[in-house]
C-alpha cells in the first residue's frame, strides 16, 4: 500500500515538474518579473550580457539652487518739515538744516512713478543751479570781474533769468551732483519759508568754536619733522596733510615721522569715484540684459 502511494505521488510530482516553467511560480507572485527562453531577451533579474545594465536611482535628484533676489513693488516716501538742525557743522555760518521729529504727510509711489518724480525734482534743481551760474556770470560782466560797482548787478536775482537763457536740454540730469552745499543766506531763507520764525543765533557761535577747535590739530612742524619733537610721532600717529601745510606742515620729503605720513590726493579720490560709477553702470546694464 505504501509502495503504491509513493509511486502515485512520484508520478504526479514528475508531471507537475515537467509541465511547469522554471519561472511559473515567480510569474504568479510578481507580475513585474518576466521569464523568457530566448537568449537575446533580458529581464530585471537577469540582464542581458549584450549591454551594461544601469539601474534607476531611487534617490531624489538634487534641486537646483535658485538665486533669490529682492523685488520692490512700490516706494513709500515720508515728508518732514524743515527745522533748525543743531546736528551738523557747515564750513561757515550757522542756521543748519534739520527736520521735525514727526513726518507731516506720506505718499506712496510705484517704481515708475517714483523714478519720474525724482527726475522732475532733479531737473528743477538743475534749472535753479544753471540760473545761479548764469546770474553770477552776468554780475561779473557788469562789475568787470568785481572791479567796479554796478547797481544793476546788485538788483539782479535768479528770477530775472529766463529758461531761454540756460541750456537745460543739453545738460545730462544724471551727471549733475545734486547734494550741493548751501550758503548761510540760502539756509536761513529755507528755514523761514518752512515756517521757522525765530532762528537761534547761539548756534552760530557754537559752530564757530567747533570749527576753530578742528583747526587746532596736527603737528607744529614746518617742512621737516623731527621724530623726537613731532607731536604726531610722539603720539604714535601718522602726519596728515589735507591741503598745503594743514593740519601738518611737513612735506613729503622732509617728514621723518616713524609712523608715516598721509596726504590727501584729489586725483585718487576722483579715480575711485569714476571706478565706482562705472561698476554701478555695468551692474545696471547686466540687470537690464537679464
Amino acid at each position: 500500500m505504501r509502495r503504491a502511494m509513493s509511486g502515485i505521488l512520484k508520478r504526479k510530482f514528475e508531471e507537475v515538474e515537467a509541465s511547469s516553467s522554471p519561472c511559473s511560480s515567480l510569474r504568479e507572485s510578481d507580475d513585474e518579473v518576466s521569464c523568457s527562453e530566448s537568449g537575446d531577451s533580458s529581464d530585471s533579474v537577469n540582464p542581458s550580457a549584450s549591454g551594461p545594465f544601469t539601474p534607476d536611482s531611487i534617490l531624489k535628484r538634487e534641486k537646483r539652487l535658485r538665486t533669490r533676489r529682492v523685488h520692490f513693488e512700490n516706494v513709500t516716501v515720508y515728508y518732514f518739515s524743515r527745522r533748525q538742525g543743531f546736528t551738523s557743522v557747515p564750513s561757515q555760518g550757522g542756521s543748519t538744516l534739520g527736520m521735525s521729529n514727526r513726518h507731516s504727510w506720506v505718499r506712496q509711489y510705484s517704481l515708475g512713478e517714483f523714478a519720474l518724480e525724482q527726475e522732475r525734482i532733479h531737473r528743477d534743481m538743475l534749472r535753479d543751479h544753471l540760473k545761479e551760474e548764469k546770474l553770477n556770470s552776468i554780475r561779473l560782466k557788469l562789475t568787470k570781474n568785481g572791479t567796479v560797482e554796478s547797481e544793476e548787478a546788485n538788483t539782479l536775482t535768479s528770477e530775472d533769468i529766463s529758461d531761454d537763457d540756460i541750456d537745460l536740454d543739453n545738460t545730462e540730469v544724471d551727471e549733475y551732483f545734486f547734494l550741493q552745499p548751501l550758503t548761510t543766506k540760502k539756509r536761513r531763507a529755507l528755514l523761514r519759508s518752512s515756517g521757522v520764525k525765530k532762528i537761534d543765533v547761539e548756534e552760530k557761535h557754537e559752530l564757530r568754536a567747533i570749527r576753530m577747535s578742528r583747526e587746532d590739530c596736527g603737528c607744529d612742524c614746518r617742512v621737516f619733522c623731527d621724530p623726537e619733537t613731532c607731536a604726531c610721532s610722539i603720539a604714535g600717529i601718522k602726519c596728515q596733510v589735507d591741503r598745503m601745510s594743514f593740519p601738518c606742515g611737513c612735506t613729503k620729503e622732509g617728514c621723518s615721522n616713524s609712523t608715516g605720513r598721509v596726504e590727501f590726493n584729489p586725483i585718487r579720490v576722483r579715480t575711485h569715484f569714476l571706478h565706482t560709477i562705472m561698476k554701478l553702470e555695468l551692474e545696471k546694464s547686466r540687470e537690464q540684459q537679464q
